[in-house]
């Protein structure tokens, strides 16, 4: 089971980097944009990690200071943490 989660949590760190790359995409050309709210759903599900990957590789929403204090905020109350712990927890209890 735990690597049943730990690869749903791959895949949706690929679709929030992603997400976050065709956002920077539309952006430049003006097209229909994803909303901040989605974007910061995505990284607080567990998308942390694809969505700071994002940010910096695409240097995408990296000044806008209201978004980055909360992309702050969601990555430190993410449920990222308690899977973790979770799967920590199984480990050491099974040894």
């Amino acid at each position: 089971m735990p690597e049943l989660l730990w690869s749903l949590v791959l895949l949706w760190n690929v679709l929030t980097l992603a997400a976050f790359g065709w956002d920077k995409v539309t952006s430049k050309r003006q097209g229909r944009r994803i909303p901040e709210r989605t974007l910061l759903w995505m990284l607080f599900w567990t998308g942390w990690v694809g969505a700071w990957l994002a940010m910096s590789w695409f240097r995408h929403k990296t000044i806008k200071q209201p978004f980055r204090r909360y992309a702050v905020m969601w990555t430190v109350i993410n449920p990222f943490w308690g899977l973790l712990w979770w799967t920590w927890q199984n480990a050491t209890s099974g040894s």
